[in-house]
């Protein structure tokens, strides 16, 4: 993963005031008198070369954003994806950028199915689909500030005349969280709304809670997130709808019982669209990336990588580290630790396996991971003088082949 031009620029301002301190001997070496190192992430795994999304009979959608010809099949697209940040160690991905004071450019709009718009155009064209899965990895640019931007990705339900709504999954901010804000455009078994984003025709399901997570802070910026969300309709005439979202493999938000639709069942969920919009504009100049986007009828989890991966840690923007260490568990809160690294110095980089660390616990004796499972990582890092920063909460999943 190769440092940005602005993350570039605030890591070497930062060394050189560092230098300037020790030389007025207002710090000791290592870092601000006083002040751990700071806490890093792993910024991505390397996925395996194939994804099994190629082939899965469930995907509606597949797009790691490194193929131009995929980007021509958007019927509605702003922004060219970019090499010089992408999820891994190859490949691009879809920038969304904010100048400041603008709203965002950047985006993507996928129809398929029973979609009345570009049906030339759909992905599975002609099919009805009910329950949906989307996901999507998110990077915001290192420092990143302002909270989230409103918009990240919708699904919804085109129904003719026109773009009229059945229904719409609003993945939205709420400050530097995300939420859910599910929307029905029907009364009884008629569409109400009469156009896209008919505000007065919507019925507004709840947008409470907002994630734990806090996907636009400073702490989880400049590294890549996994970010999952599910819209379930309902059955017409019954309260069962469904609309979930997970975040770094953890449900984090969750509306049940939902009337989507009444009684109306003349189109399912046709569209999902991934958005840059930011109402009030950016405070200041700054990106965020997208990149692994996939539709589902089932869950789809993390990005899959082989059984000795490759972790990629964050770059260090303060003071130079001496080394960092990684461990990965079998479960998300770090109860079945499965591996532990040596030190890792003079890279960014580590493969998993006996060379670089040991298996413990229920993998002892192993030199790789289980087949079919799903890992969780954390990190700290060391400073010139010995000091540990606290680790890393447990985070990047991904499954093995």
């Amino acid at each position: 993963m190769s440092v940005l031009p602005r993350e570039r620029t605030m890591i070497v301002t930062r060394r050189k005031t560092r230098l300037f301190l020790l030389a007025c001997g207002l710090v000791s070496g290592g870092a601000a008198a006083g002040d751990p190192p700071r806490v890093p992430r792993i910024d991505s795994v390397v996925p395996a070369e194939t994804q099994p999304h190629e082939t899965d009979d469930a995907v509606i959608w597949y797009d790691d954003f490194d193929d131009d010809a995929q980007q021509r099949r958007y019927p509605e697209r702003s922004g060219e994806t970019t090499d010089a940040v992408r999820f891994g160690d190859r490949g691009k991905s879809l920038p969304m950028d904010y100048p400041r004071g603008e709203r965002g450019t950047g985006g993507r709009k996928l129809f398929f199915g029973d979609t009345p718009a570009y049906r030339d155009r759909a992905a599975r064209p002609g099919e009805t689909f009910t329950d949906v899965y989307w996901r999507v990895y998110v990077r915001h640019q290192a420092g990143w500030t302002g909270g989230g931007p409103a918009k990240l990705s919708r699904a919804t339900s085109l129904v003719p005349p026109g773009w009229r709504q059945a229904m719409i999954a609003h993945v939205w901010s709420s400050g530097e969280a995300l939420t859910l804000d599910p929307a029905s455009g029907v009364r009884g078994d008629r569409v109400v709304t009469t156009r896209y984003n008919d505000f007065d025709n919507l019925r507004w399901l709840g947008n409470r809670p907002a994630s734990r997570f806090q996907l636009h802070s400073e702490e989880e910026s400049g590294r890549w997130v996994c970010v999952e969300a599910r819209a379930k309709l309902n059955t017409p005439g019954e309260k069962d709808g469904l609309n979930q979202l997970w975040i770094d493999g953890r449900l984090e938000a969750e509306r049940r019982d939902l009337d989507w639709r009444g009684t109306f069942d003349d189109r399912g969920i046709n569209a999902v669209f991934l958005e840059a919009y930011w109402n009030d504009g950016s405070p200041v100049d700054q990106s965020r990336w997208l990149d692994e986007f996939v539709v589902s009828t089932e869950p789809i989890g993390p990005v899959v990588c082989p059984r000795n991966p490759i972790l990629i840690k964050t770059p260090d923007p303060g003071p130079e580290h001496g080394s960092w260490e990684a461990e990965i568990a079998a479960d998300p809160d770090g109860a079945a630790v499965v591996w532990r690294s040596e030190p890792v110095r003079g890279t960014d980089r580590v493969r998993v396996g006996p060379d670089a660390g040991r298996f413990v616990g229920p993998l002892a004796g192993q030199d790789r991971l289980s087949a079919s499972a799903v890992y969780f990582v954390r990190v700290r890092q060391r400073d010139e003088t010995g000091r540990f920063s606290d680790w890393s909460p447990w985070h990047q999943p991904f499954k093995t082949l």
